[in-house]
């Protein structure tokens, strides 16, 4: 994963280059999510950001998170039927997905190259192709 650590004020810079208001409680969602690479569930983020001083609500985050994927700010992944997580790293990459642990660990773009596209639908073009490749661990025996 590429790491990087980001202050409050490249945070809320982030936010204008990308067209967002910088209300009090965007800030703090947006700080959240992106002081560092990292990938994060919005339940997560509800934990951390209200340890602050700022108090935010479920609905809140959810419609925040909602609104910096629209604007490009971050990517969501669908990794299970039941875990979405926000990838502060928008950069063109992949992953890794530990089933029996839940990690979820970047893949270089490169490492995974797609050389043909199937024949797409009239009227239709690739928007992206995301690769998450599922892993379990092998069981231990002593």
């Amino acid at each position: 994963m590429q790491w990087f650590e980001r202050s409050r004020a490249e945070v809320i810079d982030l936010l204008l280059q990308h067209e967002i208001s910088p209300t009090t409680q965007r800030i703090e969602i947006a700080t959240a999510l992106l002081s560092y690479a990292q990938h994060i569930s919005a339940e997560e983020i509800l934990n951390k950001v209200n340890h602050s001083k700022t108090k935010v609500s479920k609905a809140t985050i959810y419609n925040t998170l909602g609104l910096f994927v629209r604007k490009g700010l971050v990517r969501e992944l669908l990794v299970d039927a039941e875990k979405v997580v926000y990838d502060s790293n928008t950069t063109f990459h992949h992953h890794f997905y530990n089933v029996d642990t839940g990690e979820l660990t970047d893949i270089i773009a490169d490492d995974v190259p797609l050389n043909a596209m199937p024949y797409l639908p009239n009227g239709t073009y690739v928007e992206s192709v995301e690769v998450i490749v599922r892993l379990r661990n092998h069981a231990t025996t002593h």
